[in-house]
């Protein structure tokens, strides 16, 4: 990664750390974070659980495992935000958030056919998926420190996205590993690759958004792309 893309990157994750920070504190943007983070969590354990049948389908056990663990995690914590969720509603009415643009930007150039969990290539679903767990686990710690610790509620959802956010590096650790295992010393290089991806998604959306333009999002089964 070249140093004015280092650059932005660092600008970018700042960025994306005080927007997230400030929902967290926001109870209307929170109740908006919190139900876009459960479709997204329980999307993400369905498309991994394909993946971990495929990985057994091939051979791959120690794949399948990690994969399988990976995809327990994502109900868990689709259950946290929807525990939350509804604590804090007390069974009102929430209107859905829209669909994050980002994921369309970031995986440019990949047909929805090509993303799906029976055709995806190993390396690029792994790829794309580091950086966003390894982003993630850092940011789920900036929203858990920005909560407001104003009832029990709001206490036991700090707890969980610390708990989500060790999740989500150990899921980076694995992805990694399993970089390595099919790519040896050349895995830093598409870590890199994918880094840059998401640094040029997150100033198209930036500059769409500024131009008034409205991207079309990804189908359902792109949420796996997103926070674990």
């Amino acid at each position: 990664m070249d140093l004015v893309t280092s650059l932005l990157r660092l600008a970018c994750s700042g960025g994306a750390a005080y927007i997230q920070s400030h929902n967290m504190r926001d109870p209307v943007a929170r109740l908006s974070y919190l139900m876009e983070a459960q479709q997204v969590e329980y999307g993400a354990a369905d498309f991994i659980k394909t993946l971990s049948k495929r990985a057994t389908a091939e051979g791959d056990t120690w794949l399948a495992k990690k994969l399988d663990l990976h995809a327990i995690d994502e109900e868990k914590h689709g259950k946290v935000f929807g525990h939350a969720l509804e604590q804090l509603t007390q069974g009102k009415k929430v209107d859905a958030p829209e669909r994050n643009p980002f994921y369309s930007a970031y995986l440019e150039g990949y047909s929805p056919e090509k993303l799906q969990a029976e055709k995806i290539d190993w390396v690029v679903f792994m790829g794309s998926m580091y950086v966003l767990e390894r982003d993630s686990s850092r940011e789920f710690v900036h929203m858990a420190n920005a909560l407001p610790e104003d009832n029990r509620c709001l206490s036991n959802l700090k707890k969980g996205l610390m708990k989500i956010a060790e999740d989500e590096k150990r899921h980076a650790g694995y992805l990694y590993e399993a970089m390595q295992r099919r790519m040896g010393n050349t895995v830093d290089e598409w870590i890199d690759q994918w880094r840059t991806r998401q640094v040029q998604a997150i100033l198209t959306i930036t500059g769409e958004f500024m131009r008034g333009v409205q991207r079309p999002v990804m189908p359902q089964d792109g949420a796996l792309f997103s926070w674990s």
